[in-house]
């Protein structure tokens, strides 16, 4: 038989012979980011991008931190909420930005905020 003759187009496949991801496997899929801040005010990592991210399918989130030099340090959370609650809201001074690969941005420590807490 030529291989030709072995070749079956996929109209005559059985849906179950059809290859599927296994169904064991965690979600695929990562959405990288940055973390900008536009102060320091513990005075540890500095101003600018400090922080370069990928956020996995699960929701788990893994932080390469780009001080000290020369090589950072690298932090998993369970997830970017989790990292969110430990590294950015605690300090609404440095006026966080977060920038996914897609161009959404997550603003934290806008102006009016800073103003309402200085306030109380």
């Amino acid at each position: 038989m030529s291989d030709e003759e072995n070749k079956v187009s996929d109209e005559e496949l059985p849906d179950d012979l059809i290859p599927k991801p296994p169904s064991k496997l965690a979600p695929r899929g990562i959405t990288s980011f940055t973390v900008y801040r536009q102060a320091d005010e513990t005075g540890v990592s500095g101003e600018g991008v400090v922080i370069e991210g990928v956020k996995m399918a699960t929701g788990q989130c893994v932080v390469h931190w780009l001080y000290p030099p020369p090589r950072g340090g690298i932090a998993i959370f369970d997830s970017m909420s989790d990292f969110v609650k430990v590294h950015i809201e605690p300090h609404p001074a440095n006026q966080t930005i977060i920038t996914y690969q897609d161009g959404t941005k997550e603003v934290f420590g806008k102006k009016e905020e800073l103003d309402k807490s200085e306030e109380e």
